[in-house]
């Protein structure tokens, strides 16, 4: 809860008031920029050596505190305490990454067409990055764009979700604790509009980099094009799952499980809709249902726990209306539907829900699910899963299980997707390019890929050399 002042940080899981963190004026977010700027000049020219030094010590520092930071981020986010402890090493492993790439930052010699001229590529850091990341990996996707900023070269500014500010202010406390000066990563909070505008109209930021919904990232890309600012956008996803009739249907159910009900399903990434050959959908069905009831709802702080709380009441209330919508137009209620909530409290958990026979025009086939809902629905060719998959203007992640190299090579090449697991539900790694096609998103963050858009390619000729 945000007012002019202060954001309430509840925990999801019981509506208790966690603590207040400061709502910054634009003039203090201002000079913030302004500092950020100031320090870009000398951050850009430090030795990579030394930056990566600085960024190894800030990964060991988080480390050092991980029981602490863990818990912290179950508290605001609401996510089980095994899963922040997870995240917390998803999140050093891009500052870990990054740290190396640093010192491999290569420019290049061209061939002259003059036996008198010598020409060199070279890179630079683009300039001060703002970044606004979303509440559900507080940490990982902010070390995912702080850490190949650092790298490159480039100051750094930070607007976290307001439901989970808490996570990132530590982590930017470990960074100074570490030796990264202050004014070269910052945070400041507030509401995402006002200073999402703030960032997009300082022509002292270079760069806006952004994780969240499509219609917001379409909103900021119009928004930094006055200033025709560097973009990297990684927006929303509707992934589909396609369970060939030769997939081994254990791994299906034990993969879809683990992509579907990590975080209670409020992720980017995870399967929103399975589509399975309907020579196998029964089989596959109920050994899905018989692993999904194992599953423990609750406080995510009980590491017993798999899956805690939806995020707030409007991400509640969609989840409901999805699965009323469904039902509406035909499909069954396998397992789950059950709801636990308290409007005055502020606290609200869905139990893992499969829907079967889903209809392929009902809202939870077209619209992202953020939250524990499994809709199936069948197919009789690759061809027609494939058009249901592409069928809608998302393309970040899909999944597909075959045991088949040639099914699995067409479906791979036929998936309008850019990030693809074969039997695979967990495909993220840092060492690998993450990011979308069509309206999920505009560049790539992990692997050799990520830094490239933190750098500037410059271009010198010499002439006269003889």
């Amino acid at each position: 809860m945000i007012d002019t002042k202060k954001i309430i940080i509840k925990n999801p899981a019981t509506g208790e008031i966690i603590q207040e963190v400061d709502v910054d004026s634009r003039t203090n977010i201002e000079k913030a920029i302004s500092s950020g700027h100031s320090a870009f000049k000398t951050w850009k020219n430090t030795d990579a050596h030394r930056r990566s030094e600085l960024m190894k010590n800030w990964s060991t520092i988080i480390q050092d505190n991980k029981q602490e930071l863990a818990k912290l981020m179950t508290l605001e986010s609401g996510k089980p305490i095994n899963e922040s402890k997870g995240e917390v090493d998803y999140a050093t492993s891009y500052i870990d990454w990054y740290a190396e790439e640093a010192k491999r930052v290569y420019g290049r010699t061209i061939p002259a067409n003059s036996d008198s001229k010598k020409i060199i590529v070279s890179k630079e850091a683009v300039g001060m990055v703002a970044a606004i990341t979303p509440w559900n990996f507080p940490a990982a996707m902010m070390t995912r764009k702080a850490a190949p900023a650092l790298a490159a070269g480039c100051t750094f500014i930070v607007k976290p979700a307001e439901e989970t500010p808490l996570t990132t202010l530590k982590l930017i406390e470990y960074a100074h604790e570490a030796g990264i000066p202050e004014n070269v990563i910052q945070c400041v909070n507030g509401p995402g509009k006002e200073i999402g505008n703030t960032f997009t109209q300082s022509d002292l930021i270079r760069k806006i980099t952004f994780t969240g919904s499509t219609p917001v990232g379409k909103q900021l890309i119009k928004d930094s094009a006055d200033s025709v600012k560097h973009v990297s956008m990684e927006l929303g996803g509707h992934a589909p799952m396609i369970i060939a009739k030769d997939a081994d249907i254990d791994l299906a159910v034990e993969q879809t499980i683990a992509s579907k009900f990590r975080n209670a399903g409020q992720t980017c990434i995870c399967v929103n809709r399975v589509l399975v050959d309907e020579s196998i959908v029964e089989e596959f069905s109920s050994k899905l249902k018989l692993e999904v009831e194992k599953l423990n709802v609750g406080n995510g702080l009980d590491e017993n726990i798999q899956v805690g709380p939806v995020i707030n009441k409007k991400g509640f209330d969609k989840i409901l209306s999805q699965i009323e919508d469904a039902v509406n137009k035909g499909a069954e209620i396998l397992s789950g539907n059950k709801t636990i909530s308290d409007d005055q409290d502020g606290y609200y958990f869905v139990h893992p829900t499969i829907l079967k026979n889903v209809a392929k025009n009902a809202d939870i086939m077209q619209e992202e699910t953020f939250g524990p809902v499994i809709p199936i629905t069948t197919f009789s060719s690759i061809d027609e899963a494939l058009e249901i998959a592409n069928s809608t203007p998302f393309g970040l992640a899909a999944y597909f299980f075959t045991n088949d190299y040639r099914i699995g090579n067409y479906i791979h090449g036929n998936l309008e997707f850019g990030i693809i697991g074969w039997n695979d539900g967990a495909p993220s790694a840092a060492h690998a390019p993450f990011g979308g096609m069509k309206e999920s998103g505009l560049g790539r963050e992990g692997g050799i890929e990520g830094i490239e858009p933190y750098l500037e390619t410059k271009y010198l000729s010499i002439g006269n050399l003889k």
